[in-house]
């Protein structure tokens, strides 16, 4: 049966629902909401909150996961408090010391070996690291790290095999996939009944937007996000998708693409 696309003409910025997620929430995370798309699970809404760029929030219940949080501590300012921090890779547009050290407070990290050897120790006090394909609960949810890393010879200098991660947070009966910065790899490929995905596609270093559909339709998550697009050209998956994936584009440059 298809799904609906959902489509942003000229990845305008689109109204936004807010979430007041007070109530079971810490303390610490009571000030801020999150604003987004609410997709609902069998134990609660996840409220989804791009930043900019690889950088965004997901809120569940009352988890706040911020995924490679980088940019500065203003740019999370009137968000609520993470309460759990995931990071892929240490390019600087996903791992930025400064920026952690401003808003991590006492939320554990979750990260590579390779990112976690660069952390001060205070951060690392409250840091583990996860290597492709191991499994972990934080905070109660279950995270598996997917391999991520380049295909193509000539790009295999970016992303090396078995340094960078991505991510399968399991949120309710929800499988929740951030690939980082890859390609198509083997794992990808392999994926099973993600619901929602959220792929990378800029040259030279990461997909090309017709490997991202290819991608797509081998795995067939439910609802895929492009992020860390850059400038490239997004109406080829509007085309091309299978009738099993929404696709969801959003404006993940509000400043302008940098």
């Amino acid at each position: 049966m298809a799904r609906r696309r959902d489509v942003v003409a000229g990845l305008a910025a689109l109204p936004l629902l807010s979430l007041s997620i007070a109530g079971n929430v810490p303390a610490s995370a009571q000030e801020g909401a999150l604003q987004g798309d609410v997709i609902a699970t069998e134990n609660g809404d996840i409220t989804i909150h791009p930043v900019e760029h690889a950088s965004l929030v997901i809120g569940f219940g009352g988890e706040i996961i911020y995924i490679d949080p980088v940019g500065g501590a203003a740019l999370y300012e009137g968000l609520p408090a993470p309460t759990a921090i995931l990071i892929t890779h240490g390019h600087g547009d996903h791992f930025d010391v400064p920026t952690l050290e401003a808003i991590a407070g006492t939320a554990p990290i979750l990260t590579n070996q390779d990112v976690f050897s660069k952390l001060p120790d205070a951060l690392k006090g409250n840091a583990s690291a996860i290597a492709n394909g191991d499994q972990t609960s934080l905070n109660g949810l279950v995270i598996r790290a997917v391999a991520a890393h380049n295909v193509t010879d000539d790009r295999l200098q970016y992303h090396p095999v078995g340094i960078g991660n991505g991510y399968v947070i399991s949120l309710g009966d929800k499988l929740v996939y951030v690939a980082g910065d890859t390609e198509p790899t083997d794992e990808m490929l392999d994926l099973r009944d993600i619901d929602i995905a959220f792929l990378p596609m800029n040259l030279p270093y990461t997909m090309t937007p017709d490997q991202a559909v290819e991608a797509i339709n081998v795995f067939k998550p439910k609802i895929a996000y492009p992020y860390h697009y850059g400038d490239s050209d997004l109406s080829v998956l509007e085309k091309r998708i299978g009738p099993d994936t929404e696709l969801r584009l959003r404006n993940w440059y509000p400043n302008g693409q940098g």
